[in-house]
């Protein structure tokens, strides 16, 4: 069965860090893009960061610049997300994302796992 599999969650002080990674099983042909999202209690999912091998770049939301990077490796397909400087705001449970089609520039995220709880304490 193929999917995402997200870990490294957990409870952090504010101003820790944590390292997410994200892995998929199943799949024997490469990615094109993949991402992290968050969504924290009573709130919208939203974009955290991506990184496209189809257009060779990486993206932050602008809440996260600075902070997170964003690496990964699609012949593996797997992608990691290193959290610094971790803020209370940063709470949500992350999921992680790819895209497997390829056929746009701006990725079309087609698989998601199911989640990994981040908890920041103040």
């Amino acid at each position: 069965q193929v999917q995402l599999v997200e870990s490294g969650g957990g409870l952090v002080q504010a101003g820790g860090s944590l390292r997410l990674s994200c892995a998929d099983s199943g799949r024997t042909f490469r990615s094109y893009a993949m991402g992290w999202f968050r969504q924290a209690p009573g709130k919208e999912r939203e974009f955290v960061a991506a990184i496209s091998w189809k257009a060779g770049i990486t993206d932050y939301a602008d809440s996260v610049k600075g902070r997170f990077t964003i690496s990964g490796d699609n012949a593996k397909n797997t992608v990691y997300l290193q959290m610094n400087s971790l803020k209370s705001e940063d709470t949500a449970v992350y999921y992680c994302a790819a895209d497997f089609k390829g056929d746009s520039y701006i990725p079309s995220w087609d698989s998601w796992g199911q989640g990994t709880q981040v908890t920041v304490s103040s």
